[in-house]
Formats: structure tokens, sequence, C-alpha cells
């Protein structure tokens, strides 16, 4: 279906910006039936994946991963280079080099912001100007952000300069309008299936591109976001910056095709990517679920006083899966002489393997078998 999402306004500089019609469009809501049964589809998925996760055992302690390879996947898309290891070594404190791993820990550190703010706070441009001053401030990656406040001057997508971008977002003065009109449909939950509205938010979000920097981050930020304040998800497990990642020309191909007006072709690449990503979480989830049983089985065979302690490293393994002994002082209140004992126990059981390359004195161990579940 061809919409008309907006048209192009020339400017005082002599490149011309795009100034969306007002939102959403006559027939954007019109929705084919292949697309509706897609949409169906993928709302299918999004439950069972939700009822899935309710059987994981301490849940939030697996939630750590999700959001890390989400995050991971986010910066990656924006010219970081840090890998998944490499955020989880820095969050647990056990980084050994110099990366740009901290853009993942902003990611992290915003999206755990933006769950608690809405239990008592609407999806709103407000909660969108917090969600990015939290993801942006401080940030090694931030170049003239701005953090929290919506650009006062012009930005472009590719090229040098305006006039040679392959896209340039609507004008400042035009920011206001573009916004109200998005702020009044995200809020509106009567208008189509949640899937699609939010397959559409994220596009004309990206479209406005309403910050200087971090505009990428934010608005796939807002995808997880908004299916958690539209319940379609009680915990935040679906995500689908990798699947953006993986087709990454395509994302910018189809974000593109959308405001020129090819609605359908973005929603066909948007829930196609729900659906895979619904269903490789179902997978991750039933995988965690029989490694959680198997590793729990070993520790529980251990003598009483071993396995206790054992099961609670295991547990804190499940959201920080790179450690130290200093990590284990920290969970059990061992020496580091009894930390040490801890962790051989766990080498020797297969769970933890010791990396290589690691200081001698504080060497590091990871939970090999948990991490591959989720970069496989």
């Amino acid at each position: 279906m061809k919409v008309e999402i907006g048209r192009y306004i020339k400017q005082k500089g002599g490149y011309s910006s795009f100034l969306p019609n007002k939102y959403p469009p006559k027939g954007i809501l019109v929705i084919s039936p292949g697309i509706l049964l897609k949409a169906s589809e993928a709302e299918r998925l999004i439950g069972k994946l939700d009822g899935v996760t309710h059987t994981l055992p301490d849940v939030d302690f697996f939630l750590s991963m999700f959001v890390a390879k989400d995050a991971t996947s986010s910066s990656q898309i924006e010219g970081t280079k840090a890998t998944l290891i490499d955020a989880i070594e820095l969050d647990s404190g056990v980084a050994t080099g110099q990366t740009d791993a901290d853009d993942i820990i902003f990611y992290i550190k915003a999206l755990h912001y933006g769950i608690k703010r809405l239990e008592t706070f609407p999806l709103s441009l407000r909660f969108i100007r917090e969600l990015h001053s939290v993801l942006m401030t401080g940030a090694r990656s931030t170049h003239f952000a701005d953090p929290g406040e919506f650009r006062r001057s012009q930005n472009w997508i590719g090229g040098t300069v305006p006039a040679n971008a392959s896209f340039v977002p609507p004008s400042p003065d035009d920011l206001n309008t573009a916004l109200s009109d998005f702020e009044t449909f995200i809020r509106n939950e009567k208008l189509t299936l949640p899937v699609v509205q939010i397959a559409l938010m994220h596009a004309q979000f990206e479209t406005i591109h309403p910050f200087l920097d971090g505009n990428g981050r934010t608005g796939r930020l807002l995808i997880t976001l908004m299916m958690y304040f539209r319940k379609l998800l009680e915990n935040p497990v679906l995500f689908l910056s990798s699947y953006f990642k993986k087709h990454q020309k395509t994302y910018y191909q189809k974000l593109h095709d959308y405001h020129n007006g090819n609605v359908g072709s973005w929603l066909e690449f948007f829930l196609d990517g729900v659906i895979e990503t619904a269903k490789e979480s179902i997978q991750i989830s039933k995988d965690i679920t029989k490694l959680r049983d198997l590793e729990m089985e070993k520790i529980q065979a251990l003598a009483k006083r071993e396995s206790e302690s054992g099961v609670v490293i295991l547990k804190k393994l499940y959201s920080q899966p790179i450690i130290s002994s200093k990590n284990v002082m920290e969970w059990t209140g061992f020496s580091r002489s009894g930390a040490i004992k801890a962790i051989n126990r766990f080498v020797s059981l297969g769970i933890l393997v010791p990396k290589t390359g690691s200081e001698a004195y504080d060497k590091v161990y990871t939970y090999k078998k948990y991490i591959d579940i989720f970069i496989k």
C-alpha cells in the first residue's frame, strides 16, 4: 500500500527537508489481509514467549543477558565495535582492555530506567526525552547530542551536508508539530493491533529523528518499552536489534521505503523480525531451562555446605556469566581462598571455564555454555 507520509520542503540552505503529514495519515491504518495475518502470528508468538519465560526459574537473573544481547546489537548498528563479551566483562568489573563497551552499558541503563519509569509515568514525549538523557549523558560516543533535549538545528542522514544527504528529517521549525502528532498516536491504544502500532511508531520516530544523536538507539529502545507498556510482555525478553543488525542494509532500506510511502514493505519486514526473534527467544528460554536443570543437579549432588553456596553462585552466574574470585567473595562472603575453592569446584564440574590470558592472581572465568546460548 502506498501512503503519503509527508513531502519535501525546500529550505533556505538550498536543500529539502521532510515534512510529515498529519499523523496518522489517511490510509496508513488500512492493513492488508496478508499483513494482518502476519501481525496475528507475531502477537501469538509474543504471547507464547511471555508464557515460556514465566516458567524460567529466577527469571530476573536471565533477563540481564537478553538485555545485554539487544544492547550490544543496537550499539553495533551505530558503529560500536565492542562485543557481548566485552560488555559482560565491563559490567562484571573484570575488563582487561579498553573498548567502547560503555555504549552498551548506557543502553542497558536506559532500558532499566525506562521499565521502572513506565510503572508510574505514561509513554510520552517527556518520557522519551528522559530516556534519551539517560542513554546519552556521559556516553563516550556522544557527539554534541544535547542529552534529553529535542534538537534545535537541522540534522541529516548520510552525506556530509544536508544538500547531499540520503535523507533530511523535519526542520526544527516543523519538529514540534510532528512530535505532537507522534505523541497523540502512541498514546491512543485503540487504533490498530498493538504490534502494528509499535512497528509504525518506530518508523515514524526514525523519520522525525528528533535528537541530534542517538535516534536509532532511542527508537529501538522504544520498541521493547512500548511492548512492555502495552502489556504484550510482562518481562522484556523480545528485542529486535539483533534482527536489525543481521539485516542492517535492509533495515535502513525499509525505513527509507516507509517515509517514501511504502508502509506495507516496512510492516512486513518488522513483523517478520518479531516472528523470527520470538521463535529464537522461545528456544533460548527452553535451552536456558534445560541447562539450568542439568547444572543444578550437579550442584545438589555436592555435600550440603558446598551445595548451598553452589546454588547461590550458580544463580548469580545467570546474570553475570564472566567472573573472578572477587565476584564470588561478594556473593557468598567467602575469603579469597574460599572463593577460589568454590570456583575450582565449578571448573571441575564443567560449569566454569578459565579465560585464556587472564591474570594469574585474579583469574577470570566464563560460564561459556550459557553465553553460547545467546551468541550462537
